[in-house]
């Protein structure tokens, strides 16, 4: 799926939540309506996929499990 055109200037981050790093442009991403940025889309996907897990147990839909 094609990811949304999203700028740099609304990020509600400087740096990147996993690495402490500046964001970069390319590493983008929505989070509850807000744009979060990270450091490379390696920290970005890692945290889709993290928040992905958190939602899917919080709606009831299953347990949080962390892969190896």
């Amino acid at each position: 799926m094609p990811r949304p055109s999203l700028d740099i200037l609304d990020a509600v981050n400087s740096t990147c939540p996993w690495s402490g790093e500046p964001i970069s442009p390319d590493s983008l991403t929505v989070y509850r309506g807000q744009t979060v940025g990270f450091c490379n889309p390696g920290c970005r996907d890692k945290f889709e996929a993290a928040t992905l897990l958190f939602d899917a147990a919080i709606a009831g839909q299953g347990e949080v499990v962390a892969k190896a």
